[in-house]
C-alpha cells in the first residue's frame, strides 16, 4: 500500500463517525418527487432542494420524478434502492397517504424513515371561466341531478381533492361512490387538464392553481380553509353551508435503514434549510404556511393522520 494511501486511511479509521456522515451527506442530494413535474410535490421538493444545497447541507441535489398512483410508485422505487443512503429524500405528503390506502400499497412509509413535516396549504376548487357554476352549491345541485355529468378533475386517486370532492358528496346526502373523478399523474397534469377545460370542477392546492386564479384562466369557487385566505375573495366551503375544511401538508423521509446518527444529521441539515433566505422566499412565493415537524413528533403525526384519513375513507365509501 502507497504510504499517502494508508495515511488517508488511518485518517477514515480516527475520524469521528458523524464527522465521516456530514461528509457523506455533503457531497450530493438525491430526492425523490413521487410526482410529474409541475405540481406540489414537484415545487415543494426542489425547493426544499434547494435551501439545503445553499445552505451548506448537500454540494448539489438531483431530482428524479416519478408520478402516479398518488405517490406510491415513486415511494416502492425509493424504498427499494437508497436502503442506507443518508444523502436520499422522498417528497411526500398528506397526497401520498391517501394513495397507499386506495391503492392498497404493498409498500408504505413504514419502509422509510420520517424526517420532517414541511409545510401545510388548502384545497381550492375551480371551473372554467364561462361555466354555469357560480358555487359549489350549483355543482352539487347538478351532482344530485345526474353524478355522472360532474368531472372533477385532480391528482391521482386517493389524493387530497379527490378524498375532499367525495366528502362533499357525502356530507349534501349523495353517493361519493358516483363521483366521476378523472385523476392525473401530479398537479401539473391535471391543471392543464383544468386550463384545458377537460374537467367541470378542478380541485388542487392553492399554490398550484393560485396563478391562473389572478390571471383569470380559471374561476375559484371553493376554498377549503375555515376562512377566507388573506387577500382572496375565494369563499370557504362553510359559507357555502358544506361543513368541511381540510388542508394538504407536506414533508420529506429518508431512506430505510438509516442508523440514528444518520436520522439525526439529515433532521439538522433540513432545519437549517427551512431557516435560509431562500426557504423563506419560497413559502411566500407559493404561499405555503410553513409547519416544521420532526423525527417522532412527525412520525406520530403522520401515524394519526393516516389513522383519520382511513376512518374518513371507509365512512364515505372510498374504501
Amino acid at each position: 500500500m502507497r504510504r499517502n494511501t494508508f495515511l488517508k486511511s488511518l485518517a477514515a479509521i480516527a475520524m469521528p463517525s458523524g464527522l465521516a456522515l456530514n461528509a457523506r451527506a455533503a457531497t450530493a442530494l438525491k430526492l425523490m418527487i413521487p410526482a410529474n413535474p409541475g405540481g406540489g410535490y414537484d415545487l415543494n421538493g426542489r425547493a426544499i432542494g434547494k435551501a439545503i444545497v445553499e445552505s451548506g447541507g448537500a454540494s448539489s441535489a438531483t431530482y428524479e420524478n416519478r408520478g402516479g398512483a398518488a405517490g406510491t410508485i415513486g415511494l416502492a422505487q425509493f424504498a427499494s434502492s437508497t436502503k442506507g443512503d443518508p444523502g436520499a429524500l422522498l417528497s411526500m405528503g398528506s397526497v401520498m397517504l391517501g394513495g397507499i390506502l386506495v391503492n392498497k400499497s404493498s409498500v408504505t412509509l413504514a419502509q422509510a424513515t420520517p424526517i420532517a413535516r414541511l409545510t401545510t396549504e388548502y384545497n381550492v376548487f375551480v371551473v372554467p371561466p364561462n361555466s354555469p357554476f357560480k358555487n359549489m352549491q350549483d355543482v352539487m345541485a347538478q351532482y344530485k341531478k345526474d353524478p355522472g355529468s360532474v368531472r372533477w378533475g385532480g391528482g391521482s386517486r386517493g389524493s387530497s381533492e379527490h378524498l375532499t370532492a367525495a366528502m362533499v358528496a357525502h356530507a349534501v346526502g349523495t353517493d361519493a361512490s358516483k363521483i366521476n373523478y378523472l385523476a392525473f399523474r401530479g398537479g401539473g397534469e391535471a391543471s392543464a387538464a383544468i386550463l384545458g377545460g377537460n374537467v367541470s370542477v378542478g380541485g388542487g392546492g392553492y399554490s398550484e392553481l393560485a396563478e391562473y386564479i389572478v390571471s383569470g384562466r380559471v374561476r375559484a369557487i371553493a376554498v377549503t380553509s375555515s376562512e377566507r385566505l388573506m387577500g382572496s375573495d375565494i369563499p370557504t366551503l362553510k359559507e357555502q353551508g358544506i361543513n368541511i375544511e381540510t388542508s394538504i401538508w407536506r414533508g420529506l423521509y429518508g431512506a430505510p435503514g438509516l442508523t440514528d446518527n444518520q436520522r439525526k444529521e439529515l433532521i439538522a441539515l433540513v432545519v437549517k434549510a427551512t431557516q435560509h433566505p431562500s426557504w423563506r422566499e419560497a413559502l411566500k412565493k407559493n404561499d405555503w404556511t410553513p409547519a416544521l415537524l420532526t423525527g417522532d413528533d412527525f412520525a406520530r403525526f403522520v401515524d394519526q393522520e393516516f389513522k383519520t384519513m382511513r376512518e374518513s375513507m371507509t365512512q364515505i365509501g372510498m374504501l
